[in-house]
């Protein structure tokens, strides 16, 4: 069963990056939740970006979110009309100065069951090549390595890798992975 928004409105709205709303909701029918709060971020695209030895191009760099130096993939907003693939093949490019002939799409995900927050575009680029030096802009200031799959998985244990997207994009890559593994055995 859906819940059903009797009615909403904008407490703090910054276009296009921020929309935070005060919902009513009717969760069952007589059940109704007065201040229920949803935030709106823009929607994100992140890649893993392959190279062409099997390593992965990684970036350290600080984040505020976990106020410290995190380990993390080439990732950025989805701007306004923006295809997310797009999006993921100009953030690569911007962040790393790598090129990928093809994306996979992992998948599309919403980050918070029920304050929705962002949607996260995640994608997988295999055997990318450098053309050109990265520029991440004025903003972001980048340490980059090339880790293998075992490293990263190190890495995710010892807290490197401290926000959950990235986390999350990497498992999503290791079950994609599988699964085309057992399509191939079968």
């Amino acid at each position: 069963m859906s819940w059903k928004t009797l009615s909403s409105q904008s407490l703090l709205k910054r276009p296009p990056f921020v929309d935070v709303q005060q919902e009513q909701v009717e969760v069952r029918p007589g059940q109704v939740i007065d201040d229920f709060y949803k935030v709106h971020l823009m929607d994100f695209a992140l890649v893993i970006p392959f190279l062409a030895d099997g390593r992965v191009e990684m970036i350290r760099q600080y984040k505020h979110g976990p106020a410290r130096e995190v380990l993390g993939f080439p990732a950025g907003h989805v701007d306004p009309g923006e295809d997310p693939a797009t999006a993921a093949q100009r953030e690569l490019l911007e962040e790393t100065g790598l090129k990928a002939e093809k994306l996979i799409h992992l998948g599309s995900f919403v980050d918070h069951g029920n304050q929705r927050v962002c949607q996260g575009h995640y994608f997988v680029a295999p055997a990318c090549e450098r053309i050109t030096e990265p520029n991440p802009g004025d903003l972001e200031d980048f340490a980059y390595e090339a880790l293998s799959p075992a490293q990263i998985d190190r890495a995710i244990v010892n807290g490197e890798v401290g926000v959950m997207h990235h986390v999350a994009a990497w498992g999503l890559q290791k079950i994609h992975s599988q699964a085309e593994t057992e399509t191939d055995l079968s």
